[in-house]
């Protein structure tokens, strides 16, 4: 969820009408690096015996987040229409190359 709300943090900064199929697909990619990043951090800690059931749970954790927030999200980025920042969450691969694509709200 914390990579979900950054991201839209991220977009509310740029500006005008982008296309949705586009937006739903930076969001998802970025939302799906950033917090898999974190995740995989998590299962890694955890003994080996535990980590598949880890796994799972913050697979369900993820889409349940994803369902709830991707078009509130998707709305704030075909907004924004900001086509540099869409292309490049678009095309990163790692989660740092998507935080790179755009300016991010500094977290406590």
């Amino acid at each position: 969820m914390r990579a979900v709300t950054l991201l839209l943090v991220c977009l509310v900064a740029c500006g005008r009408q982008g296309d949705p199929e586009k937006c739903e697909q930076a969001v998802r990619n970025y939302a799906t690096l950033i917090y898999w990043r974190n995740a995989d951090k998590d299962i890694e800690k955890a003994p080996a015996a535990q980590r598949e059931k880890l796994r799972k749970d913050h697979l369900a954790d993820f889409s349940a987040h994803m369902d709830k927030g991707v078009q509130t999200l998707v709305t704030q980025c075909v907004s924004a229409n900001d086509t540099d920042t869409i292309n490049c969450m678009i095309s990163a691969k790692t989660a740092e190359q998507a935080e790179k694509c755009a300016p991010r709200a500094e977290t406590n």
